[in-house]
């Protein structure tokens, strides 16, 4: 520990909402600043009580820092000590099954957990040569992801919604559900009643005992919310790379993260970008969407967020930087995975060589003829008059919308292609699917009626 470690400055110069400014001139004869960039801190107020704090700025002299519990009581009397290590979070097997909050303390009532081992958090990203190329699948019993958009071992993509849309409820199913080792959780200003809900759902489901969840309540404090995303994905690399575990990590809403940042930034007296966002916004978000990595003689991290879009609008700041960042999206609407606005750029690395050799043939066929079935369904509403084929479209469309693209839908991979098939059967004679001849012959149902 570095020896301005016991050193108290006394000399708070500013309180701004949950900022403190503090003078902390360089230790003597040693020219290095007392505090660095990242570092924690413990303020002591006049009578005597502790507040854990982050330092996010050092101008010079001029020390700022982020107070975890918030200023209120504090006045320029406090004291500050310098603790001379970044915000660390407890790495163990005993913190699967586990609660933290935003500070890295448990907030299940479990037994404390002070004698294991602490890691950094917010680390750099992984050394690129380092990395292996994704390659494989991570099941989710998702039709709509598992067929139409894989998600990938190492994959970072997130799901675009709007508020009032299940987004939570599907993020914990994919939880749930996954084939993943460890499933790491964090949310990001949550209200209590979603985090009972993931709470409950994780335990419900019997896969409590592979989880760990770092949670940021709407009323804790701001500065909480920014750590979590870090926790998480500190984590989830020492998993990875010493157990050589699949860790699935879940993030939301990482719009509340981002509006954190726009909070701590206008405390600091910033200049704003666009719509009131930090200029860094783009590099704040990439440094932890790029912690997702398939390791060289490892495990992996992959990371699904969940991202709202105030009114709707992808242009917004949050989510238009996310996309130029991640490796696609699923669009979340109306309670159900859109098919043409989801994408998942890395599922080609995966379909019909990892999964069973229609998938790709299958997975074209039906969205073209789901494509369609929203065509003739236009046509429909507009009293156009319907060919023997539109008819045909309309049936797929009704039963598409019903086997897979309700959000409740749940089935292993093969069992969704067969599916597929059998949906295609019900609707359409085999010389309409346009499909490679021997995959026909092979899988599409002999005992269907054909097109009826």
């Amino acid at each position: 520990m570095p020896s301005n470690a016991i050193l108290r400055y006394k000399k708070v110069l500013e309180i701004v909402g949950d900022l403190l400014k503090v003078e902390a001139p360089e230790s003597s004869g040693a020219n290095e600043p007392a505090g660095r960039f990242g570092d924690l801190a413990v303020v002591q107020d006049e009578n005597g009580a502790t507040s854990l704090a982050q330092i996010i700025r050092v101008d010079g002299s001029t020390v700022s820092l982020q107070v975890f519990s918030g200023t209120k009581g504090l006045s320029t009397n406090a004291s500050v000590t310098f603790l001379g290590h970044p915000a660390q979070v407890v790495y163990s097997s005993n913190v699967l099954g586990r609660i933290f909050d935003g500070t890295g303390a448990p907030m299940d009532g479990g037994p404390e957990l002070d004698l294991d081992p602490k890691i950094a958090i917010g680390g750099p990203s992984v050394n690129p040569a380092r990395r292996v190329l994704a390659s494989k699948m991570i099941r989710t019993d998702v039709p709509m992801i598992d067929v139409f958009n894989c998600l990938v071992e190492s994959q970072k993509i997130p799901i675009f919604s709007v508020a009032g849309e299940p987004y939570n409820r599907f993020l914990a199913r994919i939880g749930i559900q996954a084939d993943a080792d460890v499933v790491i959780f964090g949310g990001l200003g949550l209200i209590f009643d979603d985090y009972f809900a993931f709470r409950q759902a994780f335990e419900d489901a019997g896969v409590f005992s592979r989880t760990l969840m770092f949670v940021n309540l709407a009323s804790d404090p701001i500065v909480e919310r920014l750590l979590v995303p870090d926790m998480a994905l500190a984590v989830a690399e020492r998993f990875a790379v010493e157990e050589k575990k699949r860790v699935l990590v879940l993030l939301t809403d990482m719009t509340a993260f981002a509006d954190a940042l726009k909070e701590v930034g206008i405390a600091m007296e910033r200049v704003p970008s666009n719509r009131g966002y930090m200029g860094d916004l783009y590099s704040q978000l990439a440094r932890r969407y790029e912690k997702a990595c398939d390791f060289a003689g490892g495990g992996s991290v992959t990371i699904l967020t969940a991202t709202t879009m105030p009114g709707d609008d992808v242009t917004h700041p949050v989510p238009d930087n996310t996309g130029y960042i991640t490796e696609g999206q699923f669009y979340l609407h109306n309670g159900v995975l859109d098919p043409f606005g989801s994408l998942s750029r890395l599922k080609q690395h995966v379909i019909g060589k990892s999964t069973r050799e229609d998938h790709g043939q299958i997975m074209n066929t039906m969205i073209r003829f789901y494509s369609g079935a929203r065509d003739a369904e236009q046509k429909k509403a507009m009293a156009f008059e319907l060919s023997d084929h539109d008819e045909k479209l309309l049936k797929f469309g009704g039963l598409f919308r019903r086997r897979f693209m309700e959000l409740d839908v749940s089935m292993p991979l093969e069992s969704a292609l067969d599916l597929c098939w059998e949906t295609l059967a019900e609707c359409f004679k085999p010389e309409e699917l346009l499909m490679k001849q021997e995959l026909v012959e092979k899988y599409y149902p002999q005992t269907a009626e054909s097109g009826v």
